[in-house]
Parts: structure tokens; sequence; C-alpha cells
């Protein structure tokens, strides 16, 4: 499924953005090719990708957190009291429930991608004892770490998120808002690696299969976010990114010794041909095809 693309030239239809939305607009208007791509729905959580000229949004407050990064221009909006601007690289953070308007602070226009993360959502990763959602005073911060789990939750906005991959980018966020908002680190215990290994195990006995946190969570004897805690800990990666290129390895294997493209995709756990080119090109900086083309030469 496609990201919607709701355009300034074409109007917007009227079920394009329903009454809760996290954007409360009842019309959108702007300059020629200003527009809001809106993401696959993930239960609580919304994502898009803003183009706009001016003062877009007028004051207005949601239930979730906004969290996002500015990609392109200069943002500019009002927050408890004050004029804040967000350059590019810059990461964006509004409490839910507070008042904040918004636009482009340049006349290049501004581009940024979103998240609007319900706190239910949150709250599991956090893991702290009083259940409070921690509050950064300050909108606009710089971390390389939290700028990096933000934005492999928007990198892609025409698919959804593996469930593996979004336990581990929501434990990242919980750690990087504890941080600026002063809560500490949230720890992930003593080093468990027997835990991890065991859900090692089962993921490399399971390339070709659907891998979901429940598993995990039985396999380990540990809760999705303390398990992705634990793995980066003892690894350094997550445990979808982990399956991911265990299943990569394999279809490379299968690749250099004759199989099709879409033979070693099938067999490896990939949904398609396009999934597992996408996922080969991250990983190893050139398609399936080059590489089979260069493994045969060599």
């Amino acid at each position: 499924m496609t990201a919607i693309s709701i355009s300034a030239r074409q109007g917007v239809p009227e079920d394009a953005l329903s009454e809760d939305a996290a954007l409360d607009l009842e019309r959108l208007c702007g300059a020629p090719g200003d527009g809001i791509r809106v993401a696959p729905a993930i239960e609580g959580i919304e994502r898009i990708e803003a183009r706009l000229h001016g003062k877009f949004f007028e004051p207005h407050r949601h239930d979730t957190y906004a969290i996002g990064v500015t990609l392109g221009g200069v943002q500019t909006f009002q927050y408890r009291g004050e004029s804040r601007f967000s350059n590019p690289g810059s990461i964006i953070i509004i409490h839910p429930d507070e008042v904040h308007d918004g636009g482009a602070g340049t006349d290049i226009g501004l581009r940024y991608r979103m998240m609007y993360l319900q706190p239910e959502r949150l709250l599991a990763a956090l893991d702290t004892a009083g259940g409070s959602l921690p509050f950064v005073a300050a909108p606009v911060v710089g971390d390389e770490a939290l700028r990096q789990a933000i934005g492999e939750a928007v990198i892609d906005l025409d698919h959804g998120i593996d469930e593996l991959a979004l336990d581990d980018i929501l434990a990242r966020i919980a750690e990087g808002l504890c941080r600026h908002a002063g809560a500490g680190e949230i720890r992930s215990g003593k080093t468990d690696k027997i835990a991890v290994l065991r859900a090692t195990d089962f993921l490399r006995a399971n390339l070709d299969s659907p891998v979901g946190s429940p598993e995990l969570e039985a396999i380990s004897g540990l809760d999705r976010f303390t398990l992705a805690r634990q793995f980066r800990k003892v690894l350094g990666t997550s445990p979808h990114r982990y399956l991911l290129m265990r299943r990569l390895e394999r279809a490379r294997q299968m690749i250099a010794k004759g199989e099709s493209l879409a033979g070693a995709a099938l067999e490896t756990g990939f949904a398609d041909q396009a999934h597992f080119t996408r996922h080969f090109k991250r990983a190893y900086g050139l398609t399936p095809g080059r590489w089979a083309n260069l493994a045969v030469a060599g």
C-alpha cells in the first residue's frame, strides 16, 4: 500500500484526514506544490511528510507526541510562549496537548517528516517506575542516535513498519526522550547473553518465516523492549536487523549458486522481489541484480 499524497493543487478528499487526525485541519491550502504525504496506518502512530510555504498551521494541539526531523528549509513555530526554529537535521519534539502553530521560516519553503506517537505506545517502552511521560522542555534538539531512530520510522512512507523493527525504534525513541527530559537512562538490567543467544538461534532457524515479537518474548523470556535493549547491548544491533541481515546473507549465497533473484527473495522470507531489492541495496549499496552479475564475473 502506498502513501496518500494530499496536494494543495488537488484539494483534500473528504476522507483524507479523519476527525481525530494528528493534523487537525478543516482544509489544506498553500502554494502550488504544497502537500502532505500520509503513510499507511500503524496502530497508535501516524507518519507524514509535509512540503509547504508560509505560515501553514494555525494554533492547535493533539494528544500525541509530535516527533520529527526537518529536512529542508527552516521550520518555525510558536511553542510555550516562544518562537522556535528548526534547521535541516534538527529534531522537533512536541509534548502531547501543547498548543503550537507551524510554517516555513523562509521563502524557499519547508520540508519535514513527522511521526505522531500516541503516549500509550510509548509507555511500555519507557519502563519507568512511575509510568510518567518524559517532558522535553526544548522542542528543538540535536541528537544523532535519536535522529537515526526517527529516520528509520519515517524513511519509507509507502509501507508499514515490521513489528520487530518497530519495537527497536520505540525503545530508542523512549531512551532519547528520557535523555532530553533529564529523566536518566532506561536501564536494560544485567546483561543476559543467554536470552539473546536463544533469540538468535530462533531467528536463524526461521529465516524463511515471519517472526513476531510474541514468539521472541516466549523464546527469550524477556519482554520485547527489554530484549531490544539487551540485543543492542550484546550484539550492537536489533533483532529485526539481525534477522534481515541473515536473510540477505542466505539470499546472496543462493544467487551465487545460480538461484534466480525472485526465487532467492521468496525462499528467504521477503514479501516480493521489490521488497528484497530495497533491503539488499540499503544493506550492500548495490542492487541484487548488479551483485549477481559481479559474483558470476568473479
